[in-house]
């Protein structure tokens, strides 16, 4: 698939079914009117890794597409105005805490995902009913509809408000969960493969899931998942916990049917138009637009990084190594509505996703594509661990790891951390600039800095890959109780490719901030103005 081809999935992905808009009520619940299909089988998690190993060994076979004409002709609008019934809720005849509700299938979601109900270790599919859903004004007849359909994905909902899904899993292994915010914003996969390459991306897909019955008083639920895909299958346990930063507990057991030259685990994908660090679009009165403004990386030997994102002119493309990493994630820090001024889509209330792994990684690096988009419903942005050794076909790989959504990370740096970044033209007010420079602001607040004396002697370390930094400055920032650092940053050359910079504050040979890093691109014209 091609990085437009990527774009325009991903785009259709955010906006089918996933936004978060109450859906109708439909009166009391009603006794479930769910259909079976087949007989009970005994199911456990070894069971799955078993059909996924099995699976592996043999060659892939395409899923077949054979989504009625009516159903591709949707638009966008008849497909928005498909419901399902909470009558037909799973678990709804059981008053439990949770229940699940599932997408019909149409416009580009055309392959099948199968649903199974898991209960005492007996699993049983669950039949497709067009009585299942209310088709409104979309144009269709359920008597039209085949009875042996299939679903496109499904929703959770928690007993606090039936009215607004709290995850929802949707499009090849695409899915989004909601912290106490109850606003969509950033997707996670289960699994990514050969992202940001010259050649096309392959999206493997969950083809079926498994839902475990919870407890009376549970306030979690487990879903099973298979997922598949030319190069590899995989066997997935999420344990998944609403709350004011909802949880998922991930267990991944993968197969690959080849060597993968670029395999992502734990992949996050937001969306990041431009922020108050760059606008080269300057065409929207709003102030910013994006899902998420930086990746935060707590790494293996402690260091922590921010590095503000960008929407680059082309691709980019960042490897930071790591051992054994304690965590990272796509954040959203700025929370302030004035800075969004966007009181449809509240990009202050989008979710921060942060990754923990359960288990020891090992070597490898946390990989970052920014990928050029002129829209803010095209998610451009995607990160996640990549290992140092290739998988090779045949091979068992284990990953364990926390998802954690909410407006903070249950993680923080004890020292000071990044609140802003801001860019623009160098040089000194009032002289006569005689080369071209670039300047950077970056506010810091938290840590030690609101205990330092006005004779504390702070200094801002900066490195830069090339050009040369100048007009440093680091000083008390009352307006946000912290400090401000600047710099310019000189190019030597004219070339246009990108500059790497890495700041932090430093006292007495002792770090008092978590570590800026950020990757400027030149202009191609460097004249004085």
């Amino acid at each position: 698939m091609s990085t437009m081809d990527r774009r325009d999935f991903l785009k259709a992905a955010a906006l089918l079914g996933l936004a978060a808009v109450p859906l109708p009520s439909f009166g009391a619940t009603a006794p479930s009117l769910l259909k079976h299909l087949g007989k009970p089988q005994p199911f456990d998690y070894a069971w799955l890794k078993g059909q996924a190993r099995t699976l592996a060994a043999r060659p892939y076979l395409p899923p077949s597409e054979t989504l009625p004409d009516r159903l591709q002709q949707l638009d966008w609008d008849q497909y928005q105005a498909i419901h399902y019934r909470p009558s037909h809720a799973l678990w709804a005849e059981q008053k439990l805490r949770l229940e699940t509700r599932f997408f019909h299938m149409g416009l580009l979601f055309k392959t099948p995902v199968r649903m199974y109900e898991l209960d005492k270790g007996q699993a049983q599919e669950i039949a497709y009913d067009p009585a299942m859903f209310d088709y409104g004004k979309s144009g269709l007849q359920d008597a039209s509809l085949p009875r042996d359909f299939g679903f496109a994905g499904f929703q959770l909902f928690y007993h606090t408000d039936y009215q607004r899904d709290i995850a929802a899993f949707l499009g090849a292994s695409y899915f989004r969960a909601v912290g106490a915010d109850m606003q969509y914003g950033q997707s996670a996969r289960g699994l990514a493969v050969d992202s940001g390459l010259a050649r096309a991306e392959e999206f493997p897909r969950f083809t079926t899931f498994w839902f475990e019955r919870p407890a009376p008083e549970s306030d979690q639920v487990t879903v099973y998942a298979l997922l598949d895909s030319p190069s590899i299958t995989g066997a997935y346990r999420f344990i998944i916990q609403p709350a004011a930063r909802l949880v998922m507990d991930v267990d991944a057991a993968l197969y690959p049917r080849k060597a993968i030259e670029r395999l992502g685990i734990a992949p996050l994908t937001s969306m990041f138009l431009y922020g108050e660090n760059e606008n080269r679009l300057n065409n929207d009165w709003r102030p910013e637009i994006h899902d998420s403004d930086g990746l935060a990386i707590w790494r293996g030997n402690g260091e922590w990084i921010w590095r503000p994102l960008t929407n680059p002119g082309q691709l980019r493309f960042n490897a930071y190594t790591d051992d054994s990493p304690r965590g990272f994630g796509l954040l959203q820090r700025d929370r302030n509505f004035d800075h969004y001024q966007d009181d449809g889509a509240y990009y202050e209330r989008r979710p921060s996703v942060w990754v923990e792994p359960r288990s020891n990684w090992g070597k490898g690096s946390i990989q970052l594509i920014e990928i050029p988009t002129p829209d803010e419903t095209a998610d451009n942005i995607v990160a996640f661990w990549n290992p140092a050794s290739p998988p090779q076909a045949g091979q068992e790989l284990l990953f364990a790891y926390r998802l954690h959504w909410g407006a903070e990370p249950p993680v923080t740096s004890p020292l000071a951390k990044v609140v802003a970044t801001r860019t623009g033209l160098g040089g000194i007010i009032g002289q006569k600039r005689q080369y071209f420079s670039w300047r950077f602001v970056v506010d810091f607040v938290g840590g030690d800095l609101a205990m330092l004396g006005k004779n504390s002697k702070v200094e801002p370390v900066i490195t830069a890959s090339r050009g040369t930094v100048e007009i440093t400055s680091v000083r008390m920032l009352a307006t946000v109780n912290g400090m401000r650092a600047m710099f310019d940053l000189r190019p030597d050359d004219t070339a246009t490719t990108p500059i790497n910079l890495r700041m932090y504050l430093r006292l007495d040979g002792q770090p008092l901030s978590e570590t800026w890093q950020y990757q400027w691109t030149p202009p191609q014209v460097q004249a004085p103005v």
